[in-house]
């Protein structure tokens, strides 16, 4: 069995990873605050916790993001499809204490937003981080030492900052007693028919045996269309009026910012599917569409064609995902989808990280 923890942790890719590969694992925490923010400052809250037990933390913490009047979407959708109790979930990376996971955790994944950092000392240390999110999250690989992790951010981390946000995080990186490698892997190269480049560092423990280094896997064969991920039935919502139907199918007037029925779709984003940019579909017309005004039926190659939006669950299914309820309202579940990670990757990544180390030895001492 897995002990799997994760920050930053979306609706949940990694977890889909393992419960497509049969893979038994068992969260020890999750945490997102889910896209809510605080006007509060990170002193002032720590002002209010101190002095309180880590429940007691934690309860206070979650008030304040309730007096948002924010709901978390997140945790909504993460706990309609996990196996995960309150107690497990945390809110806030900035104040989840790590020290009490030690040795409890084999495997942590998240990736933090990428910010500037405020300073860039010349040790390159963890110190030198602070005041990111990043920082947060090398500080629990430092507090939990899991016996590997894996961090996920989008290929400009590497050049942002003329390189030397990159620079410092690859430092802080190895600096955690870890055996660190990185790699941009794009989706459509492990199986999913999405362009989806990311950045992927994988950090092994030093404290821990190998049964052979880790070496990233190897491309995976595209066998799929994205046709073959779409609903059988769609519902009439999701098709377009006139000028959505116009604009979608007109390269000129959309300047490909919307992508008509690729067989590899780009890149799914937070934004997928708004203001008709991303991946559409158009399709030859039902007989209903003709009486129905909101949908507009136009020539598209000489046919008479409707065009839609892809359904949320087509777009999960694009990422990767497999019978996932969607309890949030489409335009969160649009989001929460281009937010994800690639399933497929982190499939292949896994099976490369099992290779290299054992999750089941309990010899391990961290």
């Amino acid at each position: 069995m897995i002990k799997l923890a994760t920050v930053f942790s979306g609706i949940g890719a990694i977890e889909q990873a393992l419960k497509q590969m049969n893979i038994e694992y068992e969260i020890v925490f999750a945490c997102d605050n889910g896209e809510r923010y605080l006007d509060i400052d990170q002193k002032e809250i720590k002002k209010q916790i101190k002095g309180l037990s880590e429940e007691e933390k934690e309860r206070k913490i979650r008030e304040i993001y309730d007096a948002t009047g924010k709901e978390n979407n997140v945790k909504k959708s993460y706990f309609a499809n996990y196996d995960i109790t309150e107690d497990r979930w945390y809110e806030d990376i900035r104040f989840l204490n790590g020290k009490k996971f030690k040795g409890e955790v084999d495997l942590l994944v998240g990736g933090s937003p990428c910010q500037s950092f405020s300073t860039y000392g010349k040790r390159g240390g963890l110190e030198d981080t602070r005041g990111t999110l990043f920082y947060d999250y090398a500080r629990l690989i430092k507090e939990i030492q899991p016996k590997a992790f894996i961090f996920e951010n989008v290929t400009g981390l590497l050049n942002h900052d003329d390189g030397k946000t990159w620079s410092v995080i690859k430092d802080v990186f190895e600096s955690l007693n870890y055996h660190i490698k990185f790699k941009v892997m794009d989706a459509q190269l492990y199986g999913l028919p999405q362009m989806r480049k990311r950045v992927f560092v994988v950090g092994i423990n030093n404290n821990i045996d190998y049964k052979k280094e880790f070496e990233f896997p190897k491309h995976v064969e595209l066998k799929d269309k994205a046709s073959d991920f779409l609903d059988a039935e769609v519902d009439d919502k999701y098709y377009l009026g006139k000028k959505g139907f116009i604009y979608v199918t007109t390269p000129e007037r959309n300047e490909g910012r919307a992508r008509v029925n690729r067989d590899i779709i780009g890149c799914q984003t937070a934004n997928q599917q708004f203001n008709w940019i991303g991946d559409f579909r158009v399709e030859k017309p039902k007989e209903s569409f003709y009486k129905d005004k909101r949908i507009f039926v136009g020539n598209y190659n000489g046919q008479d064609a409707v065009a839609r939006k892809m359904t949320p669950n087509e777009c999960l299914k694009l990422m990767g995902f497999k019978d996932f309820k969607v309890v949030v309202p489409d335009t969160v579940a649009y989001r929460q989808s281009g937010n994800s990670i690639a399933v497929p990757v982190l499939k292949e990544i896994t099976k490369s990280i099992m290779e290299s180390i054992s999750f089941d030895d309990k010899k391990d001492e961290i």
